[in-house]
């Protein structure tokens, strides 16, 4: 996964994979998902990232598989 950041034009482009898009949908004013030939997630695209995401705070946490034991 890759997020970049666009500090012109405050756009944050989120890309989960490198496969070709066949279609953009937008899902609101400033939300765009792109998708493949077989309609999974590749991008996604947040305009006024700063006000609508709070862009200026990213972090990732890696969960484990927590196992329960009896």
């Amino acid at each position: 996964m890759k997020i970049r950041y666009f500090t012109d034009t405050d756009t944050a482009l989120i890309e989960f994979s490198n496969e070709s898009i066949l279609e953009t949908k937008e899902i609101s004013e400033n939300l765009y998902i792109d998708l493949d030939r077989k309609g999974n997630l590749v991008s996604m695209t947040i305009e006024h990232a700063r006000e609508k995401a709070n862009i200026s705070e990213v972090s990732y946490l890696q969960m484990e598989k927590i196992v329960a034991y009896q």
